[in-house]
């Protein structure tokens, strides 16, 4: 089997890897929601090596994300494991939790519960990184992330770029307040939210 590649991953990984190094400076166990391919996890964690990097995501993937892990070869990078964020979370505790590019693709009640279940599995004092687009007051940061999200929802109605102040809202709805909004590049924003 190849292993899974994704050049938006080998774009955005320094960027976001600058940002986790402050952000996750006093984190210890962090659970990555939705690794993707892989190629996340097998950056940040050699580079971070003060944390324990657990890559998640549904059961389809873990083959592909496991060749990156075995490639890294990093001791503090685990197995990955299934996590579908509708059903039960592995169990704790996790005091960071990191997702990349997942919010627009999952349906909304989905990206809900994956909101729900960040606030109750992250200890207090924690924080949660979330990457991705947004929009800002109903409307597109960019052209590009205008013509995106219309692509996005030909392919799939329930898809599509969410909106910052949505996104904050429900996330305070489960103890997670908005500390940080980093602009990044390619019209992107890495959402800093602080468990109280």
């Amino acid at each position: 089997m190849n292993k899974p590649f994704s050049q938006a991953c080998e774009n955005n990984r320094e960027p976001i890897l600058t940002h986790l190094a402050r952000e996750f400076a006093l984190t210890r166990r962090v659970l990555e929601i939705g690794s993707g391919t892989g190629q996340h996890a097998a950056h940040f964690a050699p580079r971070l090596p003060h944390l324990i990097w657990q890559p998640s995501d549904r059961l389809e993937n873990l083959a592909g994300i496991r060749l990156w892990c075995d490639e890294a070869n990093a001791t503090n990078l685990l197995t990955p494991i299934v996590l579908d964020v509708t059903a039960r979370w592995p169990e704790g505790p996790f005091d960071g939790m990191f997702s990349a590019n997942t919010a627009h693709i999952m349906a909304w009640p989905v990206v809900q519960r994956m909101l729900e279940g960040v606030g109750q599995g992250l200890t207090v004092g924690g924080c949660f990184c979330l990457y991705g687009p947004f929009h800002y007051g109903g409307q597109a940061t960019s052209d590009s992330n205008a013509r995106f999200d219309a692509f996005l929802r030909q392919q799939d109605g329930e898809m599509g770029i969410r909106d910052i102040e949505t996104v904050c809202d429900t996330a305070k709805e489960y103890g997670l307040t908005l500390s940080n909004d980093h602009g990044m590049p390619a019209n992107n924003r890495l959402l800093v939210f602080a468990k109280g």
